[in-house]
């Protein structure tokens, strides 16, 4: 696999790196949960799993450092969903990644910025999977989310869970909720990872097909 590119996005500069290859299908922003960022562990597992499946992965920090030193700053998810959108933004600016149809990976708090982001430029947004999510910090916003849209919980994750069927209820789109079993909200037992992994990169591999000319 072609190393990944380091680059910056947005006004502030916030790190990040994007991985493609010449056929890839579709491009993965990945939306990182409170606490964490660009170098996140699971989020990184996932992402070199999609990358053997033809999709290019961008993941970056929402936030600065300083920023992520402040739990309001860290639970705004209209500010998280807003440094989402400037991702989508510089994407739509660079010649060799235009053409690619983008999907969204939110874990966490990330999932609501995804869903967020996804009404922000709907026009952009082709695909949306939660891993372990709280989409209901997006509830009001649940309805207007025209990307299909994945859920992945972990079946002993009893309150999320219980969130995200509220949640799956009250979105409109194309929509499936995916629950791994014995699986915790940090998807640590053995193989509960991969399994989110082959889930994401089985919806997104349906869901974004390279727009051809």
């Amino acid at each position: 696999m072609t190393p990944a590119r380091q680059i910056q996005i947005g006004p502030l500069g916030l790190p990040g790196e994007i991985a493609t290859e010449p056929d890839s299908v579709g491009l993965v922003v990945f939306a990182h949960g409170s606490g964490s960022s660009r170098l996140s562990p699971r989020n990184r597992f996932v992402a070199v799993h999609l990358q053997r499946h033809r999709l290019g992965t961008l993941l970056f920090d929402l936030l600065t450092d300083a920023e992520a030193a402040d739990r309001a700053k860290v639970f705004d998810i209209d500010l998280l969903a807003r440094r989402l959108c400037e991702s989508l933004d510089w994407i739509v600016r660079q010649d060799d990644l235009a053409h690619l149809p983008i999907g969204l990976f939110g874990a966490s708090t990330g999932a609501a910025a995804a869903l967020r982001a996804a009404c922000l430029r709907p026009t952009s947004v082709r695909a949306i999977v939660s891993r372990g999510g709280r989409p209901d910090l997006a509830l009001e916003v649940l309805a207007q989310v025209q990307a299909p849209t994945l859920l992945i919980v972990g079946g002993e994750d009893s309150h999320v869970l219980h969130l995200n069927r509220v949640a799956l209820n009250a979105l409109q789109c194309k929509k499936q909720l995916e629950i791994v079993p014995g699986a915790t909200h940090l998807f640590e037992e053995p193989g509960a990872l991969a399994q989110v992994a082959d889930l994401a990169a089985s919806w997104f591999a349906a869901e974004l097909p390279r727009i051809t000319t």
